[in-house]
């Protein structure tokens, strides 16, 4: 059982910067294709990134250019560097494993864009 803790969000004024932590326990990290994903409120939960095994990446169109997904297998953590952060990015942000069924979901981290 793989248990997945998120942190870093907050309160941000829109243009503002956060990055997000996300740690993971278990061995098979580094063989795992990492995600983001993210809940707005009164909305479904949407995929935001995803970084694979190899370190390729891939973003939803609405936040190409502003936020970046990284890793580090040696501490079984995902990053996301969030930047221009805009009123729409405000919601609960997960990560979970992507392109296969997602293990239990961990807490998340409140990102709040606002002035």
């Amino acid at each position: 059982q793989v248990t997945l803790v998120e942190s870093g969000g907050g309160l941000v004024q829109p243009g503002g910067s956060l990055r997000l932590s996300c740690a993971a326990s278990g061995s098979i990290f580094s063989f795992t294709d990492m995600g983001w994903y993210r809940q707005a409120p009164g909305k479904q939960r949407e995929w935001v990134a995803q970084i694979t095994s190899h370190g390729i990446t891939n973003y939803v169109r609405s936040v190409k250019g502003r936020f970046t997904i990284s890793r580090d297998d040696a501490k079984n953590t995902v990053y996301l560097q969030m930047n221009s952060l805009n009123s729409e990015d405000t919601g609960v942000y997960y990560c979970n494993r992507a392109g296969a069924i997602p293990w239990a979901w961990g807490q998340g981290t409140q990102v709040t864009v606002s002035s």
